[in-house]
């Protein structure tokens, strides 16, 4: 700011002595003499030395016998240089250092030195020569006796006491005129003159894999991405290294506070295959089982059992037909190990159309995560299984499992997971497979495999409205020792809509007993109904079978296409509400039909 007011002062004090003295140049300076009667400026006319013959004068007319004044300067007065950078940063090549060579500003007093002179340049394509006070003006561009060279910086000097003129350099000439007609196409066309191509060895590539900093690490005059060029500016985009930023550092005071890590549920449910049931949840995603309360106080301000990010679940659900209580605790970083772990205690109670049933028992399963999306677990369970109220005897494999039962198996899982949501995925894969060994009062092997993929076939520019095509499939095998509650089952909105649960299963003497093979599959098209994606529709196909032995029988064979909505309500709960329409074409004898099929549920925190 300082060296901008400097400026403005000597560009008025010049102004000031051309109005006030008629003289173009301060006093002791004024290149003119010829056309002055003298006194003006306190010296005799014609009294300068003149300039070098190569060399027109700054301001005025070329006159034949024009001489400049002589110029002294003391030898104690070491004139001052002003550059013409309107910033300095520092010495390493950039603009207003010691290495920024575009020529120094004369001080009052002195020429400037190695600066090449220059000619008015008007720009306007209807230029006429303008009236001077000094003379007449050349109706033509001074001419030169040799070939505009192009004009090369030489290193600044300071003066050191002698007349500062205009030097005769090797290799100099004066630069191409710049006004239109002189036959510079730059000018001639009207525009802007191209600015000159920086100093050689003033700009140095980055090698290869080099950092994107603004200085050169080697300590050069040039940096990879600032050189020594007076015009070059640095790039916004390029952040400075660390040893650029300067300043004082602030101190910040960050205050966490937690999230709502636990959530108390309460809801009630419907569906085609259960009845009705109710649901009450404790859930805890932040839980420490070594957490024990120190006070009373640790309970009131909810510090007791937390802050080691396991899961506690405490689940309670009634129904008229099935009921189902649970506890649960899970670690993702067993042992601070990148394991995870998870146990889990239960009681199951469930009337089915044939017999009652009622389990209780355990299950401890670990898990490593291979990749983001592969994982692998292992689980070993043990139960006791009690099957009473027979609807109807001499059915064998009912009759075999009456009773109470010892359960005790391990089981092995492989699963590949990259679909983006658990409930109505839109894109990605589920493939699982499974192999488990039960031994107890029943010993037989279970092998099971899922494949479900998802196919995002169109959706919204902001990513809403998706129309997506899936398809699944699942296997299953089981032994010949397995017991009925134990077999698979097919029928109901989760296994093949368009039956009733478990009414397409094989039958003994009325007796739903299931089969030891199990094939279901489903082809399903989603697409929105409403803007904001609540109301969805689908169409859809199951088909599959189940047998009492491992094969496949085309008059067992079922298909069922059908048509149905999904409802997504945030506040009842994830998972949307199922209505579906299904009209089986293909069925087996004695399975049970069932157009209509649902799942309704509501679940308040």
């Amino acid at each position: 700011m300082k060296r901008y007011v400097v400026n403005l002062l000597l560009a008025l004090g010049t102004i000031f002595s051309i109005v006030t003295m008629g003289c173009v140049a301060p006093q002791g300076n004024c290149w003119n003499c010829q056309s002055c009667a003298g006194g003006s400026c306190g010296y005799p006319a014609a009294t300068a030395p003149a300039l070098p013959a190569d060399t027109a004068p700054r301001l005025g007319p070329t006159t034949t016998n024009y001489t400049p004044p002589t110029v002294t300067t003391a030898a104690s007065e070491e004139p001052v240089v002003r550059f013409q950078s309107p910033d300095a940063y520092d010495s390493a090549g950039l603009p207003g250092g010691d290495l920024y060579r575009r020529g120094p500003m004369p001080v009052s007093g002195q020429l400037a030195q190695n600066t090449a002179p220059t000619y008015p340049s008007y720009g306007q394509p209807n230029y006429a020569p303008q009236p001077s006070a000094y003379g007449t003006q050349p109706a033509a561009p001074p001419t030169y006796s040799t070939a505009p060279q192009p004009y090369t910086p030489q290193p600044y000097a300071p003066p050191s006491g002698t007349p500062s003129t205009f030097a005769s350099q090797p290799g100099y000439s004066p630069p191409p005129a710049v006004y239109p007609g002189a036959g510079n196409p730059a000018i001639d066309n009207f525009g802007t003159p191209p600015l000159p191509p920086p100093p050689a060895g003033t700009f140095e590539v980055p090698p290869a894999g080099a950092p994107n900093a603004i200085s050169n690490p080697s300590g050069g005059s040039g940096g990879w991405f600032g050189p020594s060029y007076p015009l070059w500016q640095p790039p916004s985009n390029i952040a400075p290294t660390a040893e650029e930023i300067q300043g004082t550092p602030t101190p910040l005071d960050i205050v966490v506070q937690e999230a709502r890590t636990g959530r108390f549920m309460f809801g009630v449910g419907v569906n085609s295959d259960a009845g009705v049931t109710g649901q009450i949840t404790v859930d805890e995603r932040n839980f420490d089982i070594f957490g024990f309360p120190s006070s009373w106080d640790d309970f009131a301000n909810g510090t007791a059992f937390r802050g080691r990010g396991q899961g506690f679940r405490l689940e309670a659900q009634p129904g008229d037909q099935v009921q189902r209580y649970l506890v649960s605790f899970t670690d993702p970083y067993f042992m601070d190990s990148n394991v995870s772990f998870s146990a889990s205690a239960f009681y199951f109670d469930r009337n089915y159309y044939d017999y009652d049933e009622s389990r209780y028992g355990g299950r401890l399963s670990w898990g490593y995560r291979l990749s983001p999306d592969l994982s692998v677990s292992g689980a070993v369970r043990a139960e006791n299984v009690n099957v009473f109220d027979p609807r109807v005897l001499g059915v064998a494999e009912l009759d075999n499992a009456l009773g109470k039962h010892d359960l005790f198996s391990g089981k092995v899982t492989l699963t590949h997971d990259t679909r983006d949501l658990i409930f109505m995925p839109t894109e990605g894969h589920l493939i699982e497979l499974s192999y488990e060994q039960v031994f107890g009062d029943f010993d037989y092997p279970r092998f099971e495999a899922e494949y479900s993929k998802y196919f995002l076939l169109r959706e919204r520019p902001d990513g809403s409205g998706r129309h997506t095509l899936s398809f699944s499939s699942r296997a299953g095998f089981t032994g010949s020792q397995t017991p009925i509650f134990e077999n698979y089952f097919a029928g109901g909105y989760s296994t093949l809509r368009g039956f009733s649960f478990r009414g397409a299963s094989p039958i003994d003497n009325t007796v739903r007993v299931g089969g030891e093979f199990r094939w279901l599959n489903s082809v399903e098209y989603f697409f929105p109904l409403t803007a904001d994606d609540m109301i969805k529709g689908t169409v859809f196909c199951d088909f599959g079978t189940v047998e009492q032995e491992i094969a496949l029988n085309g008059d067992n064979f079922r298909v069922a296409p059908g048509f149905g909505l999904r409802v997504s309500v945030p506040a009842l709960g994830p998972a949307p509400l199922a209505l579906d329409f299904a009209f089986p074409v293909s069925d087996a004898d004695g399975d049970d039909r069932q157009v209509f099929s649902f799942f309704v549920g509501a679940t308040r925190q």
